[in-house]
């Protein structure tokens, strides 16, 4: 498990991604969270922990069906899930309408973020 770079905003939502189950519930397990998240079974999803006065935590989870297709379609499917991040880094701050530029550049880095640790996970580099 390896947490990734908060860079949106200091001090954005901590972030992780998980490929295997394992590797999911390490994380949930060093958030000590008491929650129903599961493991997708297939595609991708965000899970999201919150603390009361903490930043929020989300866990980006990638089934092995997912992480097994194209390029191109995990790239899309870390964007997808880049925007959920986004989204609850907004929440966090009670933004309902951030600046249009600022978006693209926190969706872009975080998805960049998401990419560049699933290629380390995958050793395609």
């Amino acid at each position: 498990m390896k947490w990734l770079d908060r860079r949106i905003a200091w001090p954005g939502p901590f972030l992780a991604l998980a490929l295997t189950e394992a590797d999911f519930i390490k994380c949930v397990r060093y958030l000590s969270a008491t929650s129903e998240a599961r493991f997708p079974t297939s595609g991708a999803k965000t899970e999201i922990f919150e603390k009361a006065g903490a930043c929020p935590t989300c866990i980006v989870a990638m089934s092995e069906v997912a992480a097994a297709r194209s390029p191109i379609e995990v790239a899309g499917l870390l964007v997808h899930e880049a925007v959920h991040v986004w989204q609850t880094y907004c929440d966090d701050l009670g933004e309902q309408k951030p600046g249009v530029e600022q978006e693209a550049y926190a969706i872009q880095a975080i998805s960049q973020s998401l990419w560049a640790e699933y290629v380390r996970q995958r050793k395609l580099t």
